[in-house]
């Protein structure tokens, strides 16, 4: 038996199937440095004040936006212009007509997977609660395999 996210589109999931894509890895938790040059956005290994590293879980979830205001729901509608998302993103991968990765909870039935393939921000984040903001280019990371 097929599973939601292999027959239905992104546009046409449920608010619940939707949040269930979100793999836990917290990549999208890391401080971003917009390169005012070109334009490209740069991910650190500092994480958002909110994000509790060890269980790659923002603290406070429902207000979130009001705690942290450079946090961005992702929607359908912005999705595209998130490039700087990981490509293990399953919003990412299903937008691109990619299958889940075989690490993905959805597939093992374990959050854990996540971790132990090594991709979430759990083994490197650092909170932005103990670097000063001038020192964010020195956190510069390629989340790019």
């Amino acid at each position: 038996m097929k599973k939601f996210w292999e027959v239905k589109s992104l546009d046409k999931m449920s608010t619940e199937e939707w949040e269930s894509l979100c793999d836990g890895c917290a990549l999208c938790c890391l401080v971003k440095i917009e390169d005012e040059d070109n334009g490209r956005v740069l991910n650190t290994s500092v994480s958002c004040k909110l994000l509790n590293i060890e269980k790659c879980q923002c603290s406070d979830y429902k207000k979130r936006f009001e705690k942290a205001p450079m946090c961005t729901k992702l929607t359908i509608e912005n999705l595209p212009q998130m490039s700087w998302l990981p490509d293990s993103c399953a919003y990412k991968r299903l937008e691109n007509n990619q299958p889940l990765p075989a690490w993905h909870y959805l597939i093992t039935g374990n959050k854990n997977t996540v971790h132990k393939a090594g991709i979430s921000a759990k083994w490197f984040a650092l909170s932005e609660e103990y670097i000063h903001p001038e020192q964010l280019m020195q956190f510069v990371i390629n989340l790019e395999k």
